[in-house]
């Protein structure tokens, strides 16, 4: 979801991806939340951060980490400007699907009021 919210808000000169400690798949809810904004992120994928391109790595300005419940990747090389958010993951089993739904709603939210301001100050 912060991939395609931060593409959706960033002028378009940014170059945005992210990556997961542990990918699987993007949540069928979290393109359905997205989608309630206009966003499309259907063609997005799940990654890890050995996956992302060398350069890109090379040449990262700012790194957002969003975990609170699993761990944070452990980026160390040159020094960058670091932001953590610890957002918990809305993906919990056990909830009922419309209460998963608010809490990807919810999580959605939070994330998109976090990169307004980031926007902002840029």
């Amino acid at each position: 979801m912060a991939e395609g919210l931060a593409r959706s808000l960033f002028p378009s000169h940014f170059e945005i991806q992210s990556a997961g400690s542990e990918p699987r798949f993007v949540h069928p809810m979290a393109i359905k939340v997205l989608s309630e904004i206009d966003i499309n992120i259907m063609s997005h994928s799940s990654k890890s951060w050995d996956q992302l391109a060398f350069d890109f790595r090379e040449n990262l300005d700012l790194l957002i980490t969003l975990c609170a419940e699993e761990v944070c990747p452990i980026v160390n090389f040159k020094p960058i400007k670091k932001l953590h958010w610890p957002l918990h993951d809305p993906a919990v089993s056990g909830l009922t699907d419309e209460d998963q739904l608010q809490s990807f709603r919810k999580i959605r939210d939070e994330i998109k009021t976090k990169l307004q301001k980031l926007v902002a100050e840029s």
